[in-house]
């Protein structure tokens, strides 16, 4: 073949390709009646300009995530653009995500605004953003946000760092009975249960360790953020030795209540409608025996805390050697 002919269907190619793609990316729906008119080809040639597009778009080479794809619209009787990010959160997992945080009672109400509404903006296409919204706008407008009334986002991110990097921080404490005490401790976890964010470190005092209940206490102690008024980083640094180092999530199964105190095994039987509950707020719980609608329960918990839930459940729950 001529190489001037060869260059000639090359450039019309290109062109062509460019064309296409130039109208996908504007939004514009490629029919390829219309395309082969244009262009004067058959509608395999402009079948497989769609092909190599789509080859082109869907290849993440950067890893990130984002994957335009090509699709055929029936109603409109032609092919379209699709934008897709694999990391993005569905409207189903945003709907969800915002279900829960407003359960959580977590935040004052103009912070929990201000979450939901960027989640949804960032995360859901906006064509979904109207509906999400709505199916959430009851309990927003009707938020009951907690008594203390703290913003602790910052305090929470600077623990977060002190904990990364091992710093002691100095806080002042109020208690539950308003008094305010100073603490340096070595921060371990943040975590998070029934409306409330904590704080688990260790207190850097032995002389005070010897007045609490458990002397030399191996568990940390555990602290409401919301209650500390002041944070103060030290430039002090902790060393954490890796055979020896706090696992929050192990921890965390065993402190479902928040409160301070040993760790015990406590035995109890079960005589109510559903151990899946208990299973389920006690994940170290297990089912030792089963016997005429009764279960005989055994679980290892950390704290005072358990005492008081097995108090709440009344008849259902009855303590056993």
């Amino acid at each position: 073949m001529d190489t001037k002919l060869c260059e000639e269907i090359k450039n019309d190619k290109i062109q062509r390709i460019l064309g296409i793609y130039t109208k996908l990316i504007e939004g514009k729906t490629v029919k390829k009646e219309e395309e082969v008119q244009r262009y004067k080809v058959n509608p395999r040639t402009i079948q497989r300009d769609i092909q190599d597009i789509t080859a082109f778009l869907e290849r993440d080479d950067l890893n990130t995530g984002i994957i335009n794809s090509i699709i055929y619209d029936t109603k409109a009787r032609g092919y379209r653009l699709q934008y897709n990010n694999v990391y993005k959160l569905s409207p189903q997992q945003i709907l969800a995500i915002c279900k829960i945080l407003l359960d959580s009672r977590a935040f004052v109400k103009e912070e929990m605004t201000e979450i939901i509404d960027k989640l949804i903006h960032s995360s859901v296409v906006k064509n979904d953003q109207p509906q999400v919204a709505k199916l959430i706008q009851n309990e927003e407008e009707h938020y009951v946000e907690l008594q203390h009334k703290t913003r602790f986002l910052d305090k929470m991110w600077d623990i977060g760092q002190a904990i990364q990097n091992q710093n002691y921080i100095e806080i002042q404490y109020r208690r539950s009975d308003n008094e305010i005490k100073t603490r340096k401790l070595k921060p371990a976890a943040i975590m998070f249960s029934e409306f409330y964010f904590y704080l688990t470190a260790f207190i850097d005092d032995k002389e005070l360790c010897q007045n609490f209940d458990v002397a030399n206490d191996p568990f940390p102690t555990i602290y409401r953020i919301d209650r500390i008024k002041s944070l103060k980083v030290l430039d002090e640094h902790f060393r954490v030795l890796y055979s020896s180092r706090f696992e929050e999530g192990e921890f965390r199964k065993r402190v479902q209540f928040m409160y301070g105190g040993k760790l015990q095994t406590v035995r109890f039987k079960y005589k109510g409608p559903s151990i899946e509950a208990i299973l389920d707020r006690l994940p170290t719980a297990k089912v030792e025996k089963h016997e005429g609608g009764v279960y005989t329960v055994k679980a290892e918990v950390f704290g005072k805390g358990i005492e008081r839930w097995i108090k709440g459940q009344g008849e259902a729950v009855e303590v056993v050697g």
